[in-house]
């Protein structure tokens, strides 16, 4: 078994932030496992971006361009990746956690009996040893919450290649090289892959609907938990958002709650965020919550619970109640910001 593959997905002729994230990691397990970064990249036009992968760390790219691969549909780009999977042999394959990859990635490994672990959240290189004694070296650790979040599941593959994981949005960092790869180009064949049995499904009419709620991307985030208390006081939130220029967010026991819309869930079982300023209000601070915000480069709870869990990790912890706390936030915020 050979290298490490990372499934490149693109959209509108931009790679998506999570192919890039992949490769940024994939850098890391490649390093431990002394094997090459391969990226895999299928669509049209496609071939002028090869370069912003050798700046993530790619040290091949696969490329299969071709007209009828603009918009992507199961057939042909699972034809594309099977075939490149069979030839290459790669330990390791990611893909990203999205409406693509968990379409693709399934169906690869099913017609490679790999096996594949779902919306990892993080990934890394260890040793297992079972209950008859045998020992494997250099395994995948494909990490993620399970039971609803409530524990955190290892889970290995010992005994099939490629190890195959979708990776959630947002988990890792995107870093680039200070310098891009010398890497390498393989050009694949398509017309000797695909048929016109692939390409069943025809794509009449195309929609994109933008993101009305971009909580991954804000670089403040106003965030509110089951100590909020109801969906109206939720508002208060949104007020601070607004003065603040700010995103509102939620845990999962607020939005469970009905307090907030699901697209705003923030932790394990949500988004993950990092952003510039992350206000906790009303948030106790469990580890499904806090996987998903603790990386934030300043964050700032407010809870009556002096011990809140919260707390701990808060750069300025504030201890009294929200709709007290926040209206002076609101207040001060406009006073000394004329």
């Amino acid at each position: 078994m050979n290298n490490i593959i990372v499934y490149i997905e693109t959209q509108e002729g931009k790679i998506a932030d999570i192919s890039l994230e992949l490769l940024t990691k994939g850098r890391s397990l490649a390093k431990r496992l002394g094997c090459r970064l391969d990226a895999l990249l299928i669509g049209h036009p496609v071939t002028s971006l090869r370069d912003e992968l050798f700046l993530y760390g790619a040290e091949m790219v696969h490329i299969a361009e071709d007209p009828r691969l603009k918009i992507y549909t199961t057939l042909p780009y699972t034809a594309i990746t099977i075939s490149l999977f069979k030839k290459e042999k790669p330990q390791i394959a990611l893909f990203g956690a999205t409406s693509q990859g968990r379409d693709l990635a399934p169906r690869v490994s099913s017609a490679l009996k790999s096996g594949l672990t779902a919306d990892c959240t993080s990934l890394e290189i260890g040793d297992h040893k079972d209950t008859k004694g045998n020992e494997y070296k250099d395994l995948l650790y494909q990490i993620r919450p399970a039971f609803g979040g409530n524990i955190i599941a290892t889970i290995i593959n010992p005994d099939h290649r490629p190890q195959m994981a979708t990776v959630r949005e947002g988990v890792m960092r995107k870093e680039q090289l200070s310098e891009p790869i010398n890497g390498k180009v393989n050009i694949i064949n398509t017309n000797e892959i695909l048929s016109d049995s692939d390409f069943v499904v025809k794509i009449i009419e195309r929609h994109i609907e933008e993101r009305k709620i971009d909580i991954k991307g804000a670089q403040i985030i106003v965030s509110g938990g089951f100590g909020v208390g109801s969906r109206e006081n939720f508002r208060l939130l949104f007020d601070l958002a607004k003065t603040l220029g700010a995103e509102v967010g939620a845990s999962r026991a607020a939005v469970d709650a009905g307090f907030a819309d699901h697209a705003r869930q923030i932790g394990q079982t949500g988004v993950t965020v990092r952003p510039k300023l992350y206000i906790a209000a009303g948030i106790s601070g469990q580890i499904q919550h806090t996987a998903g915000m603790d990386q934030s480069a300043m964050i700032i709870s407010i809870n009556n619970d002096p011990d809140a869990p919260i707390h701990q990790i808060a750069d300025y912890a504030i201890v009294g109640d929200l709709n007290e706390v926040i209206p002076k936030i609101i207040s001060s915020y406009k006073n000394n910001s004329k």
